[in-house]
């Protein structure tokens, strides 16, 4: 069914366990369409967002009247959510107790939301995988969690949202990752199954995550990896979006042939 309004502009639909749905751009039905759907990690995998995290950090830090941190620590501290990388960041800078880190985190998220597009961009080649993809009509999904208005703002400014059905990222009322219901939630939401799934990951949560659900994992290597990767290791790993493999892994699946 086609939800887009008159004028062109995607319309967004309200699903019940999805944090944002936007309506997808119409897909040729004259193509075969492939069984895999395909579903991403946000920041490291699909965008450089580590400098604007590593700057709302410090300014937040110095709010408190600490020191301020080096972007490979903060690297180091990214891919649990934000909740954990505020209270990384204050037990490494000084004494914590839980009423500090709720304070902090609210001040984070909002030096944060005001500024998370300055340096964040897609990673170098990103873009025409997706258009690729899209162009294919293969159903595509971002699983995060990274709190989903931020994820929202950031993929509406860089152009991501029209490549992809669905956006599942932190909510409360949501087990984060390496729990598998956010990227299980994906899958359904695409009509596939995780046998018919790819997750693509920079991270051991990402790769936890995979294997939790029981999904394949492919890893990207220009990411932030920060801890060795579980076992068993991921079908296939890639430092340049624009590897063959993994485009061939993309519109045919890992058992696939093209």
């Amino acid at each position: 069914m086609d939800n887009e309004k008159d004028n062109g502009e995607p319309q967004r639909e309200s699903r019940q366990n999805i944090s944002w749905w936007p309506s997808p751009p119409k897909r040729d039905k004259r193509r075969v369409m492939p069984s895999t759907a395909i579903i991403f990690d946000l920041d490291g995998t699909l965008i450089h967002s580590a400098p604007d995290l590593h700057a709302a950090m410090n300014k937040t830090l110095v709010a408190l009247g600490r020191e301020e941190l080096d972007l490979k620590t903060i690297i180091a501290f990214i891919g649990n959510g934000v909740e954990k990388l505020v209270a990384r960041s204050l037990a490494a800078t000084g004494p914590s107790t839980p009423e500090l880190q709720h304070k902090t985190l609210i001040q984070f998220l909002e030096i944060y939301e005001a500024r998370s597009l300055v340096q964040t961009r897609p990673y170098p080649g990103v873009i025409t995988l997706l258009e690729k993809l899209r162009n294919k009509g293969i159903p595509l999904a971002i699983c995060t969690n990274k709190p989903a208005k931020p994820a929202r703002d950031i993929c509406d400014a860089l152009g991501l949202t029209v490549f992809f059905d669905v956006i599942v990222g932190a909510d409360p009322d949501r087990p984060k990752k390496p729990d598998p219901a956010s990227l299980l939630t994906c899958i359904s939401a695409l009509g596939a199954t995780p046998a018919e799934a790819l997750y693509i990951g920079d991270s051991a949560v990402d790769g936890l995550t995979a294997r939790n659900a029981i999904v394949p994992f492919v890893f990207f290597e220009g990411g932030y990896l920060n801890e060795p990767l579980p076992e068993p290791g991921p079908i296939h790993r890639f430092a340049n979006w624009s590897d063959h493999v993994l485009f061939k892994l993309c519109c045919y699946g890992s058992n696939g042939s093209g």
